[in-house]
């Protein structure tokens, strides 16, 4: 820290108790001059030969006949008054960052200028100032932290801007060329030193951070903070990263952890302060500068301290043009009253709608302009909010509050090529399902319709094709498709051709609808009602000789569609028989009881995902 000694005489202002100071001499004092709380008896000559404003003061007491004079509203109280009264008296006298400020205001509120004695306290604390204070890191941030405390003095004597510059221009110097201590590096020792002046310049770069800077500013208050980051994004040299990582800093440092901390009284006033400010100063880099995550914490403590509702657009803005970084564990944002619901779902509902319509309008734009690669970035993202959707779905599919409108339109929000699979899409509507036993028929329809089962992998299938809230049509789709897969992988291996079990179900489309294109009419009387089902079951015991073994992984009502599906794999093994007749390998050389028994075995792998 940079210090300047005044003066050369020793101190004898003494103190009498804390209210009385006097100087210890033979001469009696003849003013009185109060300050605050303090009284300081004085002398007139060594005053007056340095400030004009006394002389007016003392003037003025004399033709009212009095030796005091009042001092209100003194910039820095009584210790900036006796740092100005010891320099009157010619006393030893110390400045250094913490009381430079005080004693600068209090000068020019004394009026101790050049116009009444050359070298006058004025000129002496301005010289110091630009010749040590603002060149020194952190003394400039210290003198700016004083500043406050003395407006409008400070600000009308231009420190607080000339802090403010000096501050914002250190922090674009190039990391390499930072000879000062600071937060990430404090002041060296000298073995230490000796160490540094022997690195490389490419060793200093690597040593000190772009980022050195955001701890140490994150002490100011919010209004000296908003200055500073204004001044730093204005010189136009600092990366976005580094701006959101000083306002993700200054966040972790004034924003409390607890709720209950956040909402109380005068924290829930600062707080919503810092929020906003933080919002306006974030960069204008499509929110490169500050992660997803980030900002969907800054929204929850928005809504929680009540911010302004421009700052809460605006951060939402931020957020819908990275949606696809977040994570469902960021999105669980408390709902607020009137909501009746756990977690603000209509909140979501607006994010992802901000985001698919400017995420529709860029990959029109990229496909133009950018060609393919960029298209296929474009796409990725949307899927990564594909997966997203499905897991939050999960999640708040357990809310007993949460209306099935609600979970079908934001279901409903993505396109189709964002979900390649509906495994974490039924996984949600089997939580729902089970958590909303009150569902009418037309609603669980409704639910369910809400997915593809032909987009079910082979392990959501087996699991589908158990689930007893499933509506029956569901399970019977299920069965239905889960043989259409066989069939393509029978098919598959009849054409000594390479099969992809892990292939995702689109991938298979196209071997899907030929299959399926014979199949039309079966399908259509496989939409039966349960009472029905159960007048045949005289079908399910004649095939039960056959397929006991793997029938019995199903319950009952699966089993009896299931036996119904054979007649299906008959019309399929006719076809195939037709196309490969005489060659060993084909899978309709297999009896009709080992063909049900090798379809069936793919059940023992079958685990829960719900």
């Amino acid at each position: 820290m940079k210090f300047m000694k005044l003066g050369s005489k020793p101190d004898v202002l003494q103190a009498d108790g804390n209210s009385i100071r006097y100087v210890s001499s033979e001469l009696a004092s003849d003013v009185t001059v109060n300050v605050g709380d303090v009284t300081f008896h004085l002398h007139k000559f060594p005053l007056l030969s340095k400030s004009n404003q006394l002389q007016k003061l003392v003037s003025k007491a004399n033709e009212e006949s009095s030796d005091d004079i009042y001092l209100d509203d003194f910039p820095g109280g009584p210790k900036a008054f006796e740092i100005c009264a010891k320099f009157c008296y010619g006393m030893t006298v110390t400045l250094n960052a913490y009381n430079v400020v005080a004693a600068r205001c209090a000068a020019e509120y004394l009026e101790m200028t050049e116009d009444v004695d050359r070298g006058n306290l004025v000129l002496k604390i301005e010289v110091f100032l630009n010749s040590s204070i603002f060149r020194c890191w952190k003394d400039s941030i210290i003198v700016l932290q004083t500043s406050k405390s003395l407006l409008p003095w400070s600000e009308d004597l231009k420190i607080i801007g000339r802090c403010i510059d000096s501050i914002a221009s250190k922090t674009s110097v190039d990391p390499a060329y930072i000879t000062w201590s600071y937060t990430y590096n404090r002041k060296l020792a000298e073995p230490d030193k000796i160490v540094e002046d022997k690195m490389t310049f490419l060793e200093k770069i690597e040593s000190v951070p772009k980022d050195w800077w955001v701890e140490d500013i994150c002490e100011l208050d919010i209004d000296l903070y908003k200055r500073v980051m204004v001044a730093v994004k204005s010189k136009g040299r600092m990366d976005g990263l580094v701006i959101g990582e000083a306002l993700k800093t200054y966040a972790l440092r004034w924003i409390p952890d607890s709720v209950d901390t956040l909402v109380s009284g005068a924290n829930a006033s600062r707080t919503k302060s810092v929020v906003e400010t933080i919002v306006c100063l974030l960069p204008y880099d499509n929110g490169i500068g500050c992660s997803c995550s980030f900002l969907l914490k800054l929204l929850r403590v928005a809504i929680l301290v009540s911010a302004d509702e421009s700052s809460t657009k605006e951060l939402m803005k931020s957020i819908s043009l990275k949606l696809h970084e977040a994570c469902v564990k960021d999105l669980l944002i408390p709902a607020r009253s009137p909501q009746t619901t756990t977690y603000d779902v209509n909140l979501v509902q607006g994010l992802l709608n901000q985001y698919m319509e400017k995420g529709s309008c860029d990959m029109e734009v990229v496909e133009e302009k950018h060609g393919e690669d960029e298209y296929v970035l474009a796409r990725r993202s949307l899927l990564n909010v594909g997966k997203l959707v499905d897991g939050y779905l999960g999640e708040i599919a357990h809310d007993p509050n949460l209306g099935l409108s609600s979970f079908a339109d934001l279901s409903q929000s993505i396109p189709g090529f964002a979900r390649p699979d509906h495994d974490g899409l039924y996984r949600a509507i089997d939580i729902y399902l089970k958590e909303h036993p009150e569902l009418t028929k037309a609603e669980r329809k409704k639910l369910c319709g809400l997915m593809e089962v032909r987009k079910l992998t082979a392990d959501a299938s087996m699991h589908a094709a158990q689930n007893e809230y499933l509506p029956l049509r569901v399970v019977v789709q299920v069965l239905f498709f889960d043989q259409v897969r066989s069939s393509i992988s029978y098919q598959a291996l009849g054409d000594n051709s390479t099969y992809d079990p892990s292939s995702s179900p689109m991938n298979r489309d196209e071997g899907c609808k030929k299959t399926m294109e014979p199949l039309n009419n079966q399908m259509s009387h496989l939409r039966i009602k349960d009472e029905e089902l159960h007048k045949n079951g005289k079908l399910g015991k004649k095939n039960s000789k056959n397929s006991k073994s793997g029938l019995q992984l199903l319950p009952s009502r699966s089993r009896r569609i299931f036996d119904k599906l054979w007649s299906v794999r008959k019309v399929l093994g006719e076809n195939r028989s037709s196309d490969t007749s005489g060659s060993s390998s084909s899978p309709t050389s297999l009896g009709h009881g080992d063909t049900k028994s090798y379809s069936i075995s793919l059940r023992h792998q079958r685990h829960s995902i719900s």
